[in-house]
């Protein structure tokens, strides 16, 4: 019976240790790996940690899934978020014209700074995107969809044309990483992390932009074509990262060739968005057109 009970207590701690032991151990573990070797003993300690809590969450998946379930039906904020579909595309909206900006700006000063032309570009290219996503902000905040649908496809138009202009950034970012004009080596844990992000962005822009069709809205479908754009030419700057990485001298060559591939891949994928999304709005203007007609 002790025995059992202690299993119990360590499978099922109190939430506030159990929270404990996840900082403690994202904290040893992310110290182990980039200033231990792996034979030492708190790079050691700290994989068992790891598998510990690890284990303990398991066993509690169940129990906080049924609390998230709860604090979402529950939750007035949480439960307005998830019904309002206009609410949650503003949101996103925001967040991402906000770091679109901040960081079109910290490129921009770098740019003339260090007189670079690839943090010129790169400043070009975020301020496009803040720039199709201020307007589509601007036309979410002030009208439901459908309210003003002819002003919604030539916004949605607008971002198809300024999608052509990011294929010129493109256009100077790809010779830099073909040629190895600009390297930056990350960590190898570092790496591992933007795959893990940039993965994950490119599958929720991906499910998203079929999802947000459904609504009929050229507001929703231009703001989530937009987020799969900037997610593959992120895929395109974590490939270079990682070629960098993990790539050995004697395979220079081979890099160069994969990123090369991938950057007219890119090019042509960014292309073929952007001339669906402005004949698609033409052919929805002309069928406003002979309506009204």
């Amino acid at each position: 019976m002790d025995w059992k009970r202690m299993v119990g207590r360590a499978l099922f701690p109190h939430p506030a240790i159990a929270v404990l032991l996840g900082i403690s151990a994202a904290v040893l573990l992310a110290y182990s790996l980039t200033c231990l070797e792996a034979a030492e003993p708190l790079s050691i300690a700290s994989f068992a940690l790891s598998f510990y809590v690890l284990v303990v969450c398991c066993c509690r998946m169940p129990q906080m899934i049924r609390a998230a379930l709860r604090f979402r039906r529950e939750n007035a904020c949480v439960a307005r978020y998830t019904s309002d579909v206009r609410l949650r595309i503003n949101i996103s909206l925001m967040g991402a014209l906000v770091m679109n900006a901040a960081y079109a700006m910290l490129q921009l000063a770098l740019g003339l700074r260090y007189r670079s032309v690839w943090f010129c570009t790169m400043a070009g290219y975020y301020a496009i995107l803040t720039l199709m996503r201020l307007l589509l902000l601007r036309h979410s905040r002030t009208y439901a969809p459908g309210e003003r649908l002819e002003t919604e496809w030539r916004r949605y138009r607008l971002c198809g044309v300024c999608l052509l202009l990011t294929n010129l950034a493109l256009a100077v970012m790809i010779p830099y990483f073909v040629f190895r004009i600009r390297m930056i080596r990350h960590h190898e844990i570092t790496v591992i992390a933007m795959a893990a992000y940039t993965f994950t962005s490119l599958t929720l822009a991906i499910v998203n932009a079929v999802r947000y069709r459904r609504y009929g809205s050229p507001i929703f479908s231009a703001a989530k074509a937009i987020a799969l754009v900037s997610a593959v030419v992120s895929m395109l700057t974590l490939e270079n990262a990682m070629l960098v990485a993990f790539s050995t001298q004697g395979e220079e060559r081979l890099c160069r060739i994969l990123l090369g591939a991938s950057g007219v891949g890119v090019m042509l994928f960014v292309l073929g968005i952007s001339l669906y999304m402005v004949r698609r709005a033409h052919m929805g203007l002309a069928g406003i057109s002979g309506r009204a007609g």
